[in-house]
């Protein structure tokens, strides 16, 4: 499934969102200029070495690609299918956390995603690059806070397409399921077909994105409950 749109309006220009889907575009376009032998050595100079970052963790070099790493990609595919997802679900949880909010909202999801995806394979010095992970935090929270948005979606049906209206929680979810589903099998050498992709940076930013947006998914509905009881 493939989302096109949301039916989710908001209160405020998305400033935050627009920035960083421009900032990513912008860097994969001029790394789209790079020779391959300039593009590695980028990848192994700002991505993310996890056997590199774990032997020297405090090291502003090595946290400086933490970041750094969220705004380099590995194809056009990778950086227009994060952007597509951060276009269609970050503005709403810009306008609910604010636009500083969101800032501090995407990098922690991004670092979190980071470690997971570190965690699980501590020893490589595959590099790992992306907004995956920080656009799984926002898609965590967005299941949370409006998982009955409708949501305008492209279901593939073998060789048709057909569009939908789909609940957010649907759509979302199933992207969930597949990036467990692919965590998972990856651990085992007889069904790994990872084919690069570090699922578990896209399961450790989608439950941090969960985790951190609980306060103001709790705040929200003490809210609605004191409203309907008449407080003020």
């Amino acid at each position: 499934m493939i989302p096109l749109r949301d039916d989710n309006p908001t209160r405020r220009f998305p400033i935050v969102t627009v920035l960083l889907v421009v900032a990513n575009v912008l860097v994969f376009v001029w790394e789209s200029t790079l020779s391959p032998a300039q593009l590695q050595a980028l990848a192994n100079t700002w991505a993310v070495v996890p056997s590199r970052l774990l032997a020297d963790p405090f090291s502003p070099r090595e946290a400086a690609t933490v970041v750094a790493a969220m705004f380099l990609h590995g194809g056009w595919l990778h950086v227009l299918g994060n952007m597509l997802y951060l276009w269609i679900f970050g503005n709403n949880i810009e306008d609910r956390l604010g636009h500083v909010g969101f800032v501090g909202f995407y990098l922690a999801s991004g670092v979190a995603a980071t470690a997971a995806q570190v965690a699980m394979a501590p020893a490589t010095d595959v590099p790992l690059l992306g907004a995956s992970g920080a656009v799984a935090g926002v898609l965590g929270a967005y299941a949370l806070l409006y998982p009955g948005a409708a949501v305008l979606t492209l279901i593939p049906i073998f060789f048709f397409f057909e569009i939908a209206r789909l609940p957010a929680l649907l759509v979302i979810g199933v992207w969930f399921l597949v990036q467990l589903g692919n965590g998972l099998g990856s651990l085992s050498p007889e069904f790994a077909q990872t084919g690069g992709v570090a699922w578990f940076a896209h399961i450790g930013g989608f439950l941090a994105g969960l985790t951190l947006i609980l306060p103001v998914w709790a705040y929200d509905r003490s809210k609605k409950r004191n409203r309907g009881r008449g407080w003020h």
